[in-house]
């Protein structure tokens, strides 16, 4: 059976299980203030070329989204995001779980807009009863998005100006985010995202290793004992090493990069193949999702040897199903799964 259901279907790349392996024995502190977890830090600062940084590791997106919005915000101010942000729709409402309302945007295949954003937080300090309302007190992002598409450096650098102007942070998602760093129609590097968004994190879970996602504070604005709220959340990983350590190993000799560009080789080889056999993408994604219109009819063909990612019915007679490739994607499986089409 073949999949490409999504990019964490597979383990650990196999350098991160012999690092674990190796280290196993040794016996390092807890709670993330072992020597791996420090040399993981330095490593990332050197590599979004911020010295200030603040790091802190956890084991998941969801996780890492709901502590770093709950951390930023007050009790009174909820998030801005686009309509189909990981946050608004597919993470079980966890954010509002914690008492912070997601305020939804429109989106433009996956991504906010400038100009809706500044007529949203105009609208909301114009009104003359917004202390009755939810405020709005910060800006979520992810990139990629959930349609595979990238912000350009442009666009983060509108956004984070509004931001700035409002005195909100911009905090982007970055559960993909190596394969949007090596798609091949970006121009958006680790230290762009340093310099726009007040935080952001660096995914593991989906690109190479077991768990762990890296949050990185990027203007000295770590919030205050950030680890207590890390714990309240029950989200404080005793065995800090294992992140540590695999992202350690990421962050060695390019290991991050070279994965990622592997994803998105395979994911053009899918899209060569897809436009050859003249089906239909929903949209132009430059990253390691891709998404088709299939009939329904191949649809449930197709599922008998393939596992896919349903996404939506654009009408009656068709489905768009995603299909990720990932850092352990074969070519031999991609090449199988085209002979199906």
């Amino acid at each position: 059976m073949l999949s490409f259901e999504s990019d964490y279907i597979e383990g650990a790349h196999e350098r991160i299980l012999q690092r674990l392996a190796e280290t196993n024995l040794e016996q390092l502190s807890g709670y993330g203030q072992d020597l791996y977890c420090q040399r993981a830090k330095e490593k990332i600062r050197e590599a979004c070329e911020c010295p200030e940084a603040q790091i802190f590791f956890l084991v998941g997106g969801t996780q890492t989204n709901t502590v770093a919005i709950d951390a930023f915000l007050k009790s009174y101010e909820g998030v801005v995001a686009a309509k189909t942000g990981h946050v608004s729709t597919h993470e079980a409402g966890a954010i509002e779980y914690h008492g912070h309302k997601v305020l939804e945007l429109p989106e433009h295949q996956g991504k906010i807009c400038k100009k809706e954003l500044e007529v949203l937080l105009k609208n909301f300090w114009q009104d003359e009863n917004h202390e009755h309302m939810v405020f709005p007190g910060m800006v979520y992002i992810s990139h990629p998005t959930e349609y595979g598409t990238l912000y350009t450096k442009a666009e983060l650098e509108e956004l984070a100006a509004i931001c700035r102007s409002y005195e909100i942070p911009l905090y982007m998602d970055g559960a993909r985010l190596g394969y949007g760093l090596m798609s091949r129609d970006t121009d958006v590097t680790l230290p762009v995202i340093a310099e726009y968004c007040d935080a952001f994190y660096i995914g593991g879970t989906k690109v190479g290793v077991l768990c762990g996602e890296a949050l990185v504070f990027t203007k000295k604005n770590m919030p205050k004992h950030f680890l207590a709220i890390v714990k309240q959340h029950g989200a404080l990983l005793a065995k800090g090493r294992l992140l540590g350590i695999q992202f350690d190993t990421l962050f060695t000799d390019g290991l991050y990069y070279e994965i990622s560009r592997h994803a998105i080789e395979m994911a053009e080889l899918l899209k060569e193949g897809l436009d050859r056999k003249g089906y239909v993408r929903y949209l132009e994604s430059p990253t390691n999702q891709q998404f088709v219109v299939l009939e329904n009819k191949k649809y449930q063909a197709l599922q008998k040897e393939v596992v896919m990612g349903f996404w939506e019915k654009p009408d009656s007679d068709h489905t768009v199903v995603r299909l990720a490739a990932s850092w352990a994607t074969k070519q031999e499986d991609v090449e199988r799964f085209l002979e199906l089409l």
